[in-house]
């Protein structure tokens, strides 16, 4: 359905929780793009006339543009020219996660704004899938803050949908990604199984085949994770870093570039760490 792609976000977006043995994060969106290769590929090759035809013609590219730490305001401004710029056929846009976690926040217009950039993106050209993050509220400190402004996000999204030219994909809403299997030690990013889990989602909502191979159903047919424990070293390792970076104003994007920041052909792998 879409072969050029272009993800914009936070670290939701980035991958943050699913790194890989080289220091390089993966997530979601990786998973999404390589979802719509290989139905490219499965469709090129049963559509060829020709045998000699070569497949590379209908090949997936993607770029991801999220950084980790961003607020609505940067992401908007840093990246939503910067996606169109590339003449993609979809666009993915998250943002809010780390504005809700602020003391003050207008949860109204952190919707509008995400609303109207979908619709601006719509009338540059391309589809969006408009989604929400995981819900992390019963792993992290103050998770009943968390939650109650998820919830109100999440809802004030859905009341302006649906809208033409966007798919809304609500994981906030997912309950099988709330439990502590699908989270990463700091309890606030998904772990592997937690992006897969939101790949899964979005290419269900495409109407795109789900890979066998990364094991969803049977993920979420284990026995639930154990209740989320935060020992002394949990706020050691991951909350003061947080909090002190919050102190001083900086973030954790802070010097980071975009990962992927131009369209790149999507190569058909085998994911690891399932």
């Amino acid at each position: 359905m879409f072969d050029r792609y272009v993800a914009i976000g936070d670290s939701f977006t980035e991958g943050v929780g699913d790194e890989l043995p080289d220091g390089r994060v993966r997530g979601w969106a990786d998973f999404v793009a390589l979802g719509f290769a290989i139905a490219a590929a499965d469709r090129a090759e049963t559509e060829r006339p020709d045998p000699r035809q070569d497949a590379s013609a209908t090949a997936v590219r993607y770029a991801n543009l999220a950084i980790r730490g961003k607020k609505l305001t940067p992401i908007l401004d840093e990246q939503l020219d910067a996606a169109l710029a590339l003449g993609p056929d979809l666009v993915s846009l998250n943002g809010g996660g780390n504005d809700i976690m602020r003391p003050r926040v207008s949860i109204t217009e952190v919707a509008d704004r995400l609303v109207a950039a979908a619709d601006r993106l719509v009338d540059g050209g391309a589809h969006v899938l408009l989604l929400s993050g995981g819900n992390p509220s019963a792993h992290v400190p103050m998770g009943g803050l968390v939650e109650q402004r998820g919830d109100r996000l999440a809802a004030a999204v859905r009341a302006q949908l649906p809208r033409d030219g966007i798919t809304f994909v609500d994981n906030w809403a997912d309950r099988v990604l709330r439990d502590g299997r699908y989270w990463s030690a700091d309890k606030l990013h998904l772990n592997v199984f937690g992006h897969v889990r939101v790949a899964g989602n979005v290419l269900e909502a495409f109407d795109v085949p789900v890979p066998a191979e990364w094991r969803i159903a049977e993920v979420a047919a284990a026995p639930a994770g154990p209740p989320s424990r935060r020992n002394a070293a949990y706020y050691r390792e991951h909350v003061l870093p947080w909090i002190g970076r919050r102190l001083t104003g900086r973030s954790s994007g802070d010097n980071r570039s975009a990962k992927l920041p131009t369209l790149e052909p999507v190569t058909i792998v085998e994911p690891t760490g399932l």
